[in-house]
């Protein structure tokens, strides 16, 4: 999502579907009714994230000089939405005015439609309440936070439950990954995972369940699909590092690693499944506990 400076993502809902925000760039303001009469109002700038839960009303607004570019994540992949403005339109003068205390008459002016316009123009400066600065459990500054995963030629930063209680349905992996680095072969158990490319440029390859492989290259502005537990990596291709975020459909998503995986059995047992003898095994390192990120020690494959 691109605003313009002045342009508000109108106030709405989705019925069906948390949202998980994360600025590439800008400064807006996100303002929250949820049930119970709990209000929210707080600002987010390049590098932190938002949440919204299914059903709360919400509004988006560039309070800042420059385009504000948010990359949005559902819960759905259909995500329903109504607008305030909807649901003014599909209600009479009278009723209005009863729930307001106020005349019908004062509501004609208002137009009487029930379709939504998603984007909106502000006149004027933005109105941001003096508390709009503070923390808030909706918000969460995830460019600030020390990696709990890092090595030098990679670093991934979480905001998932364990980190953001806020987080229900949904979490996001900021992944920073060099040119030496590698996220290793993986899938994730009961997991769908959908990627978006912010910079630099990466390879994919993913293993259907008919056995054909899927290997494509990403660059910045492009997403990716991952089905829950199908087998994929991420490998950098070129000189530059890469930025993922990577968005999930749990709060703390699973992940299983192929150096954790050959860990588990004997190596008769992986000789029989590779179908060589025992002594032309390569020396597998015991891993007990996945490193989700690897070094490269190898060329990387022509492309």
């Amino acid at each position: 999502m691109v605003l313009a400076p002045g342009s508000v993502r109108e106030p709405h809902w989705h019925a069906n579907a948390d949202e998980l925000g994360y600025c590439l760039a800008g400064s807006v303001l996100v303002s929250i009714v949820e049930n119970g009469s709990v209000f929210s109002s707080f600002t987010i700038t390049a590098g932190q994230m938002f949440t919204i839960p299914s059903g709360a009303l919400h509004h988006i607004e560039n309070i800042g000089d420059a385009e504000a570019e948010i990359v949005v994540a559902f819960s759905n992949e259909a995500p329903e939405d109504f607008s305030l403005r909807a649901a003014f339109g599909e209600m009479s003068d009278a009723v209005l005015g009863n729930t307001y205390g106020l005349p019908s008459a004062d509501f004609a002016a208002l137009p009487r439609d029930t379709a939504s316009r998603d984007i909106v123009r502000r006149d004027g400066p933005a109105v941001i309440p003096d508390t709009a600065g503070y923390g808030n459990p909706h918000k969460f500054d995830i460019a600030a936070q020390e990696a709990p995963l890092q090595h030098p030629f990679a670093a991934v930063k979480l905001a998932r439950s364990q980190y953001w209680p806020a987080l229900a349905s949904m979490s996001m992996y900021s992944l920073t990954i060099r040119d030496d680095g590698m996220r290793e072969p993986h899938w994730h158990p009961g997991t769908a995972e959908m990627g978006y490319v912010h910079r630099g440029r990466a390879r994919m390859s993913i293993l259907d369940p008919d056995g054909a492989v899927d290997t494509y290259l990403l660059e910045p502005g492009d997403c990716y699909f991952v089905p829950p537990a199908y087998p994929h990596q991420i490998e950098v291709i070129g000189d530059d590092e890469i930025h993922f975020l990577i968005f999930f459909d749990q709060p703390t998503p699973g992940d299983i690693g192929y150096r954790e995986s050959v860990s588990a059995f004997s190596r008769p047992v992986l000789a029989a499944t590779f179908g060589v003898e025992v002594d032309r095994l390569p020396a597998f390192p015991f891993t007990p506990v996945d490193p989700l990120l690897v070094e490269k020690v190898n060329p990387t494959d022509p492309v």
